[in-house]
């Protein structure tokens, strides 16, 4: 297999969760790219989390001509049927999900209508208006309480510890049979922990920002002793594209896309204020310490996450390695222009 932009350039492009953190910037990227691509994207915006945001990222994409925007739910297979006779897509992209660990635990029905319901009704509309390649957003939280690491593809997860890993699960499962059975092309994403500007508020740099910044305490579980493999949103995209313009190895394919560099929690912290602190978003002097408070693990959290990407560089030659610093500081400056 090679590179091939033709694999991009003039085709038309589904892309749900469109104005999402990572689907909006998927779309920006191809938009700006390839030339007379056409996305037509879906979401349903949501209130999970401040709409006011989605919408920002929306109207970045609506400037471009060539990017349709349907407002909708995959859950609503009707919705669906109506956009598949109306556009004959090269490719499809799900972003589209309820997202969160956490969330999971309060609301589990939203989960299983967005993320199984919706995923199925994806997979019908792909068995009967066929695609070169469908690619969908998993989750690393599908490795569970896994204690071996890194994490690979390879390794068996069968045991998820939140509502949300087992809906991923479970979409790569029926992503396999429909393979198997109708002869589809299909991609699952493995995410590990994606963050950067215009991101979700519910993620800790996010939330532990807007915390701090009012002089609250930010609550950090399982009392630091956790680490986790930051992956900023660029080399998220950058993964996804490479995928896209090169075409599938296999009938069904996994990858993990995650910077293989665990941080520490308590290491994360700190880099994080000090980023906050050069952009003026906290004074110079600022204890981040004093205003910590140790906490127990939270139900459905793990301790650990670590990506195995070698398959990734092997099939596709990519490596995410943009560094926490880096990748916080392009965060701090959007906030700062973003909330002034």
């Amino acid at each position: 297999m090679v590179y091939d932009r033709g694999m991009l350039e003039e085709k038309t492009v589904l892309v749900t969760g469109s104005a999402g953190f990572i689907g909006s910037h998927l779309c920006e990227r191809l938009l700006k790219e390839y030339s007379g691509i056409r996305i037509v994207g879906i979401d349903d915006l949501n209130d999970y989390y401040d709409v006011s945001l989605k919408e920002y990222r929306n109207e970045k994409l609506l400037k471009y001509p060539n990017y349709i925007f349907l407002k909708g739910d995959i859950a609503d297979k009707k919705f669906l049927e109506e956009i598949f006779l109306k556009y004959d897509f090269d490719l499809a992209v799900n972003l589209a999900a309820q997202a969160g660990v956490r969330y999971s635990l309060e609301n589990p029905d939203v989960y299983i209508s967005t993320n199984l319901l919706g995923f199925f009704n994806l997979l019908e509309m792909i068995r009967n208006h066929p695609v070169e390649h469908f690619l969908y957003a998993s989750s690393s939280s599908v490795y569970g309480g896994n204690t071996k690491v890194p994490f690979s593809t390879e390794d068996k997860t069968d045991h998820p510890v939140s509502l949300y890993a087992a809906t991923k699960k479970a979409d790569e499962l029926m992503a396999y049979t429909y393979t198997h059975l109708f002869g589809m092309k299909t991609t699952g994403l493995r995410f590990f922990t994606v963050y950067g500007p215009a991101g979700r508020p519910d993620m800790a740099y996010f939330s532990f920002t807007q915390k701090l910044l009012k002089g609250d305490k930010i609550r950090i579980f399982n009392y630091g002793n956790c680490q986790r493999d930051f992956t900023y949103i660029d080399d998220i995209v950058e993964g996804i594209v490479r995928i896209m313009e090169k075409g599938p190895k296999e009938d069904y394919n996994l990858y993990n896309i995650g910077n293989s560099h665990p941080e520490d929690l308590m290491e994360f912290v700190d880099t994080l204020a000090d980023s906050l602190m050069r952009y003026d978003l906290l004074p110079k002097d600022f204890d981040v310490k004093e205003h910590m408070e140790l906490v127990g693990m939270q139900a459905g959290d793990v301790p650990v996450t670590y990506a195995d990407t070698s398959a990734l560089e092997e099939d596709y030659g990519f490596h995410p390695d943009t560094s926490l610093k880096d990748g916080l500081d392009r965060f701090s400056q959007w906030y700062k222009e973003y909330y002034g």
